[in-house]
């Protein structure tokens, strides 16, 4: 059964936030100074934990009762684990063992080989994934993402159903199609993506590899233009891009998405299945903030693409694409109750 939006407003593609960003030069916004943080209660989390899994030793957080019901939040580019560090305790004072890993190509997490393709293709990601789940004895979580994250989290639950008790999805249904991502968009979309058109040029990798905290710092503000964080908070996740495969699993993501570059052989199948947009049947909640100046579809688009329980939250307030940062009591209290829809 779908629920109906919790505010009548619907969003454009693009959102007000983006298109205003259109008149904007570059140079002012990278200029512009990050001004004073949001509140927040925590600064970090509890020394990170390793585990090798599949292909990786992932880096990953955890919180909150070993034998509790699990939820997994899963960050996206360019933020790390600390995108839930007021959402992790949230849930571990609710009673959840909390996981948050980071992401191949960020913070701890390594490859175990040098012979491993540096793929950021999504079904690696996916996989990725399972592969942690599987090594620390987890049969079914709660899913909770943004993002690539988010990506990931809807993949886990089309695909492997039965290892998804609940998922939220900040900005919906974000599974993709290389072959249908590769046709022109109209000039404002493909101005808001203009990042992906950056790093398909050999400019644009060298451009990142060069600076990439310059540049993350700059997509924060573009994407949440209405957060107050402050450098403190910032630096923070900028660590993680000092990871010495992180240039390289965010590029090939980018040019894999528009069929630039191949993926893997092993992870064809599973791809060839997500190019057919396969219904999310597990109990879901999305999200979308009210200031997101990312990327994202409208709520309309995707909401029968979710066949099973179902309910989408607008948030209000200024929440740009970092939601559970910027309003983590509302994506912890979506954790919480995508089991009970």
């Amino acid at each position: 059964m779908h629920t109906a939006d919790t505010t009548p407003r619907r969003r454009q593609f693009l959102g007000g936030a983006a298109l205003t960003l259109a008149s904007a030069s570059f140079a002012s916004l990278l200029a512009a100074p990050v001004r004073a943080a949001t509140a927040g209660g925590a600064t970090g989390f509890a020394p990170l934990k390793t585990m090798v899994a599949g292909d990786l030793r992932v880096a990953y957080a955890e919180a909150g009762p070993a034998d509790g019901p699990v939820a997994i939040l899963l960050h996206g580019w360019p933020y790390d684990i600390h995108a839930f560090v007021d959402v992790a305790p949230r849930l571990a004072a609710a009673g959840y063992r909390v996981i948050v890993p980071s992401l191949r190509g960020y913070g701890g997490t390594r490859f175990l080989s040098d012979a491993t393709p540096r793929n950021g293709q999504q079904g690696a990601v996916a996989q990725d994934i399972v592969a942690l789940m599987d090594a620390l004895g987890i049969r079914q979580a709660v899913l909770g993402a943004f993002d690539w994250g988010a990506r990931t989290a809807c993949i886990l639950a089309a695909v492997w159903p039965e290892r998804v008790a609940g998922l939220v999805s900040v900005s919906g249904y974000l599974i993709g199609n290389p072959q249908a991502n590769a046709k022109p968009l109209p000039p404002a979309a493909e101005f808001a993506w203009w990042y992906q058109s950056y790093f398909a040029t050999d400019r644009g990798r060298d451009g990142y590899a060069a600076n990439p905290v310059a540049f993350n710092r700059f997509i924060w503000q573009q994407a949440s233009p209405q957060w107050r964080f402050d450098e403190a908070t910032y630096q923070r996740s900028a660590q993680s891009f000092d990871n010495p495969d992180h240039v390289a699993i965010v590029v090939h993501n980018y040019r894999w998405r528009i069929g630039l570059v191949a993926g893997e052989s092993r992870f064809d199948a599973l791809e060839q299945r997500l190019a057919l947009a396969p219904n999310i049947a597990v109990p879901t909640i999305t999200m979308e903030g009210d200031a997101n100046g990312a990327p994202h579809p409208d709520p309309a688009v995707y909401a029968k693409k979710f066949s099973g329980r179902y309910q989408h939250r607008n948030l209000d307030g200024g929440i740009g694409h970092n939601l559970p940062q910027e309003a983590p009591a509302a994506f912890a209290q979506a954790v919480i109750d995508v089991t009970r829809l």
